[in-house]
């Protein structure tokens, strides 16, 4: 079968360090932590006081105050940043086949502040039934996809995924398979999250999956780091227009990267643990290499997934070094949940994003506050510690795994016509 290419065209970000793709490219080279107390609602009583929020955000600068009110934070980023990614890719709406124009986008949770929101006015009330009109369609995931679509008028494959934290890459991944297949010809996707919540905070907190360090947000998410104890919660979206080859080359359009191949895999492990020898993790990354037809020497930088939990890095360096071998340590390799904190279903579209200007800037964005060796570590490898580090970058890897055991791998490239 004749595969076509697939290339980026457009981005967009919503994110704790920036609130367009521009400003989050700024702060992931400058190393910026998005950490700070909650202001969202009052975590006095919270066992984890802090999260990676968007700072300054007002939807009502980006929809009016009606349609605002219709959606919930996850589905308002979504609308938000795929503005943006299709603003920048320059194209003409008029002039598309709406047909073989999709949207697919990766949420975890979806509207959990709606479901919050509207149980808790119940369970306070008399008793009468009192629900919001919109209180489905402003909870339910799929509707973020849905919502991008009727904006554009897109007419081709319209759906959401929803693999935890896998989402967004997998949206990513299926979006890519339907140009590359030749069934459509421009994509929208990328993922949202929108879960600084009560209900949010409150049950990761119950997981022991998320930092305690009260003492310190800025520096709380701390991957690879001896002293690391669990993710920081991040919120926030990142979008791709993804589109044919030629199809960019015939509108003249500008090209950020070009996607080479994908893979997914599942730990079949255990809920939210990694497999310890990171089996799963091994598989993704040699599926995707498979997929894009190149070999593991080629690779120059790895996003990793990263998050600062004890179990999870390890497992995911044991990995990286059982498919890479000796080439593991000529790579670069970092962890921007350092900066970001933890977007869960939104994680991979921004990973995604920061490997792209990895490959744009020849720059590799850092793995900030890393202040002690782990012993259980190989020192041997370059995760890019505290600090941006140049180097040229043609080929790079983002991985993402969520909670279930599902994984997945996107490589991207340096875009060249031949």
């Amino acid at each position: 079968m004749n595969l076509r290419r697939v290339v980026v065209t457009g981005i967009g970000a919503l994110t704790p360090i920036g609130n367009t793709a521009e400003k989050f490219r700024q702060g992931l080279f400058l190393g910026e932590s998005g950490a700070d107390f909650i202001t969202r609602f009052d975590a006095e009583k919270f066992r984890t006081k802090f999260a990676c929020e968007l700072k300054g955000f007002d939807p009502e600068q980006f929809m009016e105050k009606k349609e605002a009110r219709k959606l919930d934070p996850f589905a308002q980023y979504a609308l938000v940043s795929a503005d943006e990614a299709m603003t920048d890719s320059g194209v003409d709406i008029s002039l598309l086949d709406s047909s073989r124009c999709g949207v697919i986008w990766g949420s975890g949770i979806g509207g959990l502040k709606t479901f919050l929101d509207e149980i808790t006015g119940f369970v306070k009330g008399d008793g009468t039934p009192r629900f919001n009109p919109f209180f489905i369609t402003k909870m339910i995931i799929d509707l973020s996809a849905g919502h991008i679509s009727i904006k554009y008028g897109f007419r081709g494959v319209n759906y959401s995924t929803v693999s935890a934290c896998a989402s967004a890459s997998n949206a990513i991944a299926e979006a890519f398979n339907y140009i590359r297949y030749g069934k459509m010809d421009m994509m929208i996707t990328g993922g949202s999250e929108a879960a600084i919540n009560e209900a949010g905070i409150g049950g990761f907190t119950a997981m022991r999956a998320m930092s305690e360090r009260n003492d310190d947000p800025k520096t709380a998410s701390r991957p690879f780091d001896k002293n690391r104890d669990g993710f920081v919660l991040g919120e926030g979206a990142g979008a791709l227009v993804l589109e044919e080859l030629e199809h960019a080359q015939k509108r003249g359009a500008k090209i950020y990267a070009e996607i080479l191949g994908t893979g997914m895999s599942a730990d079949a492990y255990h809920i939210t643990a990694p497999h310890p020898e990171g089996i799963g993790i091994q598989l993704v990354m040699n599926n995707a290499l498979a997929d894009s037809g190149i070999a593991a020497k080629d690779i120059d930088y790895i996003n990793v997934h990263g998050t600062s939990t004890p179990l999870g890095d390890v497992s995911e360096l044991i990995a990286i070094q059982k498919v890479f071998g000796e080439d593991a340590y000529k790579l670069n390799i970092s962890s921007t949940k350092s900066m970001t904190g933890h977007l869960l279903g939104a994680a991979g579209a921004i990973e995604a994003l920061a490997s792209i200007f990895a490959i744009q800037d020849g720059i590799i964005p850092p793995t900030i506050n890393h202040f002690e060796d782990d012993p259980e570590i190989d020192p041997k490898l370059n995760l890019t510690f505290n600090k941006a580090q140049k180097r040229n970058v043609n080929i790079a890897v983002s991985n993402t795994f969520g909670f279930g055991g599902h994984n997945v791998s996107i490589i991207f490239s340096k875009f060249t016509a031949n």
